[in-house]
């Protein structure tokens, strides 16, 4: 499946959520009630995102507001990224096997002016994909007497990649913990509303009392039919996004232990999921023709 398929599959998800919760609202008798339904929105809505600001770092904050968009559109990476990703991996670690680490220190200290990073556009503009590579190549060149220190390096940016997104994702799962609780706080401010009212008509006091509970429902609503679920995709799409980097230091481990480019580059797509791993024939394809383009390069 696409990731485009993905981000549709949660579309739909949300239109059917949205028909089946609101259609029923109006059927059952709700109307007299909807038109209170955009400031009742607001107000939680307005409550909610003021809340996430309070408990959260501002970086934190916009991820995890972020977050709904990256529930919809899906995972960054792809079967073709896994394929740039090897390919470059390869195309390094062959420089460095051929004509040692100084022949890629041009390429790990400055990626945006290296052509092998740039055959990869979407690893070069990635902070975390791009850092984890030169940094791993940079201590394996600077301390060779000890590969397992590149892989340990390796293991801790995975886990401070893994804990910055992480804390977003936390954040939104408070949100929509907090969200019945200022849907009661809505309520109890339509039921003061009303209170100042008593003397007005049955008929009246019903649709204000309709229109108070409105924020209870919309609070449980929020809560378990979106803010729920989108933080529980964040956080598959946050893992799924490690797996990329998971997959370089399994690259670079074995190599740095002193494994062949090739096997390297075999056990790292070997542990790439299936349904994103790259075909061998056409990779093995891609890592042919980025040595001849090296060749070429070198020739010229």
């Amino acid at each position: 499946m696409t990731l485009k398929g993905f981000g549709l599959a949660q579309l739909v998800g949300l239109v059917l959520v949205c028909i089946l919760v609101f259609g029923g609202l109006v059927l059952t008798g709700g109307r007299a009630a909807m038109h209170a339904l955009p400031f009742e929105l607001a107000l939680i809505g307005g409550a909610a995102v003021g809340t996430v600001l309070i408990g959260n770092s501002l970086v934190v904050a916009r991820e995890a507001l972020g977050g709904f968009a990256t529930a919809f559109r899906g995972a960054r990476w792809g079967r073709a990224d896994y394929q740039d990703l090897l390919v470059l991996l390869g195309t390094l670690m062959r420089k460095a096997r051929q004509g040692g680490f100084i022949a890629i220190e041009a390429d790990i200290e400055d990626p945006a002016g290296s052509a092998v990073f740039k055959a990869s556009p979407r690893i070069l503009a990635d902070d975390a994909a791009r850092a984890m590579v030169c940094d791993a190549f940079r201590l394996m060149a600077l301390d060779l007497s000890d590969p397992v220190r590149a892989e340990a390096k390796m293991d801790q940016s995975i886990a401070v990649y893994l804990d910055q997104r992480m804390k977003a994702v936390a954040a939104l799962h408070t949100l929509a913990d907090a969200l019945p609780a200022l849907g009661i706080v809505a309520a109890v401010l339509g039921i003061i509303r009303t209170m100042g009212s008593i003397n007005q008509s049955p008929a009246i006091l019903g649709a204000m009392i309709g229109s108070a509970l409105l924020g209870t429902f919309l609070g449980v609503f929020l809560a378990y039919g979106l803010v729920g679920p989108v933080a529980a995709r964040f956080g598959q799409i946050v893992e799924e996004d490690a797996r990329f980097l998971d997959v370089i230091r399994s690259v670079l481990g074995p190599y740095a232990e002193g494994l062949q480019p090739g096997i390297a580059i075999e056990m790292g797509r070997t542990s790439i999921p299936l349904a994103l791993q790259p075909d061998p024939a056409a990779l093995d394809r891609a890592l042919s023709a980025s040595r001849f383009v090296s060749k070429s390069r070198t020739a010229a």
